[in-house]
């Protein structure tokens, strides 16, 4: 799934939450706050400085998708979902676009729901192999590992490495080591950013499988020595946050 920084989005898309010269000062620096507190992995802050802006009102769609995301980074995914609600209330042709609400579904065990998100995805992204992986997940919470397998996504054109290997891996036809053989190949500088994407998926295809320790080794490779900031480096951590608890 595409990534971004929080500080980068906030430049971004700051036009978009009605922020211009004119306007009173105070949201703008709250945003902007929020954003710095995001970099620096203080979520709780950067939360409590949304709550603020919002309660200026009026309150712009990208703002509550942008409190949703943050919710989901504090490892709150019912309160991810509440926001990415509101924004859809407001902008409801996203809705297919919204893969990140598909995730927090998921975490919050609404399978169903999360499967129904990602197969509307599939309509507008129909090359990215994650999408394919979160919903074999939903299927095999719903109806089993074997069902989720026959009903795999076909995905072609994702040239993000090891994506190739993880699709062959929920299909049933790589292992392990070839995820981790791709992932480990290439440039130096790619080599932290794809390992992080292997052990995150390979965590989540063992946790399907019900291979609950293989599962948490994987995923504190991903959030811990191959962590990323991106959103899917995120998931990572959020994954592990949430597994560690039980």
């Amino acid at each position: 799934m595409r990534t971004f920084s929080s500080l980068t989005l906030f430049l971004t898309i700051a036009p978009f939450w009605g922020i211009s010269a004119v306007e009173e000062p105070t949201r703008s620096a709250l945003l902007a706050s929020a954003a710095k507190h995001e970099e620096a992995g203080e979520y709780k802050n950067a939360l409590a400085d949304y709550d603020a802006a919002i309660k200026l009102g009026p309150v712009s769609a990208e703002l509550y998708r942008r409190r949703g995301i943050t919710r989901f980074f504090a490892g709150d995914a019912k309160g991810s979902v509440e926001d990415f609600d509101r924004h859809l209330g407001i902008e409801p042709d996203y809705a297919p676009y919204d893969w990140m609400r598909g995730i927090s579904l998921y975490y919050m065990g609404e399978f169903e729901k999360a499967r129904a998100q990602f197969e509307s995805h599939q309509k507008v992204n129909s090359h990215d192999v994650e999408n394919a992986a979160w919903h074999f997940l939903c299927v095999a919470r719903i109806e089993g590992v074997e069902k989720a397998r026959a009903s795999l996504i076909p995905i072609k054109g994702d040239a993000r490495v090891p994506m190739k290997e993880v699709q062959s891996l929920f299909a049933g036809t790589a292992s392990e080591s070839d995820v981790l053989a791709a992932a480990e190949a290439g440039p130096e500088a790619a080599r932290r950013n794809q390992l992080c994407y292997a052990h995150l998926y390979l965590a989540l295809y063992e946790e399907a499988l019900g291979k609950k320790e293989k599962s948490l080794d994987h995923i504190r490779r991903a959030a811990g020595e191959y962590g990323m900031t991106h959103y899917m480096g995120q998931v990572a951590r959020v994954h592990r946050l949430l597994r560690d608890k039980k």
